[in-house]
């Protein structure tokens, strides 16, 4: 063994010659099972949406876009007016005080206003200058260490992040003459004092009280709670919750599908599933940024080696809340698979699991499809979110990334201040779409979010799939 895994060609034992033998044909039944599955998540072809709304719009120019570029032509200035006049409507329906986007409403907000911006910069780094802070009273008025009335007082003003009236409290005490020159305690509250986190964080409390910054922050908790709130709290347990239902419905569906598999082998039971399997590092591959846990796995023993069984891969399935969370992780799952197909073919790999260690076959992982247009038959997204009546065909992410874009702002505000802008003036956006590497993902997003769809089912379909294959 070198980490956790094991090189056939290290053993002179005749039975690890036999990880070379021919990888075996996928089940005629699995692969029936899996046409067969309802596709409830599926998104329609665009030319039958029959929306004309500024997103529906976006998605069809951006796509027609897309293939153009595919085709190497270049996008028409037809493609380019509706883009930009779409856009155009995407901005103004977002700023619609009654029905629009408190997030838009925010950043245009922040993008305007000065004092705002500035309130925005400082609060995102609120936290890391509150280490140092609290670091500093701590050292010189921790709650265990015997101290004066002054010195609690530093504590208790921190604990409640009351900012001012801490470095007030600061400057009384440096005024003291109890306190003599040159000793360590002066040394300590002068540098709190003038203190570069603490001078922020106390611009940050006064712009709190201006009226636009709470506004500002008014949009934002329409949005959602704020990180660290009671709310984002129980949000992030309602979403666990709701996580783990999900995977488990999943892995139950996954073992209906094992027990289908096995009755119909009628050798034993040479299907089994696993959840939570985690990718060892010994496979020769860059893990950063890949998926490198699995939901749930349908496994066929291949062979028996050493007395161990040897496992190939039939099925990979992740469990996802919404369509929209397994388009976000669409490209971890793609990496994940290409981390998967850089196996040894010649080694046997151990992974663990909920169930224990499983050994898995390098000849069967090298074979993994790494493309998206070919994973249909190994991998699957599960979901118990509704279907959509009518599927958002432009995904949140590039309806975000449209209208964060820097002449969207600049016209939102021109809309703001003059209630009219020229709509030309959103044509860079336009050349960053169709020429920028960093627009690739809006570019690509409805190709994406369809590939993603064709992968997703009910966990309640795959288990009407497994009772009637055909």
């Amino acid at each position: 063994m070198i980490g956790n895994a094991t090189f056939a060609s290290e053993s002179p034992d005749p039975d690890l010659q036999s990880i070379a033998m021919p990888l075996l044909p996928p089940p005629a039944l699995l692969q029936q099972t899996l046409r067969a599955v309802a596709r409830r998540y599926r998104l329609p072809a665009l030319s039958e949406t029959g929306e004309a709304g500024p997103s529906a719009t976006l998605a069809t120019v951006i796509e027609q876009a897309r293939l153009a570029l595919a085709r190497g032509e270049s996008p028409d200035v037809t493609l380019k007016r509706l883009f930009v006049d779409a856009l155009a409507r995407l901005i103004h329906d977002a700023m619609r005080v009654d029905a629009g986007d408190p997030v838009f409403q925010a950043m245009l907000l922040r993008h305007r206003v000065t004092h705002v911006r500035e309130y925005a910069s400082l609060s995102a780094r609120a936290e890391q200058d509150r280490r140092p802070v609290l670091a500093s009273v701590n050292a010189l008025a921790h709650p265990r260490k015997p101290q004066s009335e002054g010195m609690a007082r530093l504590h208790a003003l921190a604990s409640s992040s009351s900012w001012s009236a801490l470095h007030d409290a600061v400057q009384q005490l440096l005024d003291l003459p109890a306190i003599p020159d040159d000793t360590p305690t002066r040394h300590r509250l002068s540098r709190l004092a003038d203190s570069p986190e603490l001078e922020r964080l106390r611009r940050l409390e006064t712009l709190e009280s201006d009226a636009l910054v709470r506004q500002y922050r008014t949009l934002w908790d329409r949005h959602g709670p704020r990180s660290g709130t009671a709310a984002a709290a129980a949000q992030g347990v309602d979403a666990q919750r709701r996580g783990t239902a999900v995977e488990a419905l999943t892995a139950q569906a996954l073992q209906a599908l094992a027990l289908g598999l096995n009755d119909a082998d009628g050798t034993g039971a040479p299907y089994r599933v696993v959840t939570s399997m985690r990718v060892p590092a010994s496979i020769p591959a860059k893990h950063e940024r890949a998926k490198t846990e699995w939901d749930a796995v349908l496994l066929r023993q291949a062979e028996t080696i050493a007395d161990a069984p040897a496992w190939d891969i039939c099925l990979l399935a992740e469990a996802k809340a919404s369509a929209d969370a397994a388009t976000t992780d669409f490209p971890r799952l793609l990496r994940g698979m290409r981390l998967l197909a850089q196996a040894d073919a010649t080694v046997i790999y151990d992974f663990e699991t909920h169930e224990g260690v499983v050994r898995l076959r390098g000849a069967s992982l090298s074979t993994l499809p790494t493309d998206e247009t070919a994973l249909a038959d190994t991998v699957l997204y599960c979901s118990n979110a509704p279907a959509e009546a009518t599927p958002r065909l432009l995904s949140a992410a590039s309806r975000m990334q449209l209208l964060s874009a820097q002449a969207s702002l600049d016209f939102a505000a021109c809309v703001a201040e003059t209630q009219h802008a020229d709509t030309r003036s959103l044509e860079p956006v336009w050349q960053q779409l169709v020429e920028s590497p960093r627009w690739a993902a809006v570019l690509n997003q409805y190709a994406v979010m369809r590939e993603v769809r064709e992968l997703m089912v009910h966990p309640d379909d795959l288990r009407a799939a497994i009772d009637s294959p055909g």
